[in-house]
């Protein structure tokens, strides 16, 4: 199974068009050494050659551009399968309308994410209007085949407002994914949402040969302290990286072969290179996702 990293950045990318925090403002800048990152997104494929994107962020038309095993195959054809999407956040499904010179997109999600991308957001019916559109329901605990690969998708927690009100408060609302390279038995597990590591989100990660998961900030109340928001980490359905109770002190304790940082918000200090949190992780064996990065499971 190959696993390709799109992008690793939350909303907004980094550095983010409208912050001046330290990070964004070494990225203009270059006083501290930091690399520019595009919204949240991964892609997976069996063998190289068919591809699913899981998300499909505002920045989906650079991030194909700069992936080679992305590119189109002829004159309009396309390696890529269809899309997972593991909610119905702008930032998670805006590229979306951007795929519509596809011919078709395929979707796979939750029926709550469907809910929302209809009767709140209107996405979907929009991108209808330009092209077919396709859906696999996704049914967290039931294991869904690819070829080659397949995927299971598990509750992820979170407390984060419904602003359009269409999903309840129930299953499928936000979702972690985990694949399977049928043919070695090797799994990656995508989770750039979570509000806690509870027990049954600490099972689903067990064994895997490859984790991907939020790493939005370092502390709870990051934007608190910088005075760019009211809510924390926790208020908006993330859990944050560093010191006790930090998602890096209980996953450092999990003995996983591989872990990575996706989603990291622009204020997180881990994107500053030069940073003590960014050693720490790196000293706990830990990577900073960066885009581009490619990983064989």
């Amino acid at each position: 199974m190959r696993v390709r990293v799109l992008g690793s950045a939350a909303g907004g990318g980094f550095p983010q068009w409208n912050c001046g925090c330290p990070g964004c403002r070494a990225v203009r800048d270059g006083s501290r050494p930091a690399t520019p990152r595009t919204q949240s997104s991964i892609a997976v494929s069996p063998d190289g050659e068919r591809w699913w994107l899981v998300n499909a962020s505002p920045d989906i038309r650079t991030q194909l551009a700069d992936t080679p095993a992305l590119h189109p195959v002829g004159d309009r054809g396309t390696p890529l399968r269809g899309v997972l999407l593991t909610d119905a956040e702008i930032d998670h499904t805006l590229g979306l309308v951007l795929l519509r010179e596809g011919g078709g997109v395929h979707l796979h999600a939750t029926a709550a994410t469907r809910r929302t991308l209809v009767d709140g957001t209107g996405l979907l019916p929009t991108l209808e209007r330009f092209c077919p559109v396709t859906w696999t329901e996704v049914v967290p605990g039931t294991v869904h085949d690819l070829g080659g690969l397949s995927y299971r998708a598990f509750d992820a927690p979170t407390g984060k407002h419904d602003r359009f009100g269409t999903s309840g408060n129930g299953s499928g609302r936000v979702v972690g994914y985990r694949f399977t390279d049928t043919g070695t038995g090797r799994a990656a597990v995508y989770l750039p949402g979570v509000q806690a590591l509870t027990a049954e989100v600490l099972h689903e990660l067990a064994g895997a040969d490859l984790l991907l998961i939020d790493g939005t900030t370092w502390h709870d109340d990051e934007l608190v302290r910088l005075g760019l928001a009211a809510k924390t980490a926790h208020d908006m359905g993330h859990l944050h990286v560093g010191g006790p109770g930090g998602s890096l002190d209980v996953l450092t304790a999990l003995d996983l072969p591989r872990i990575v940082y996706v989603h990291v918000n622009n204020t997180n200090p881990i994107l500053l290179e030069d940073s003590d949190e960014r050693a720490e992780v790196e000293k706990a064996g830990v990577t900073v996702g960066h885009d581009g990065l490619e990983l064989e499971v």
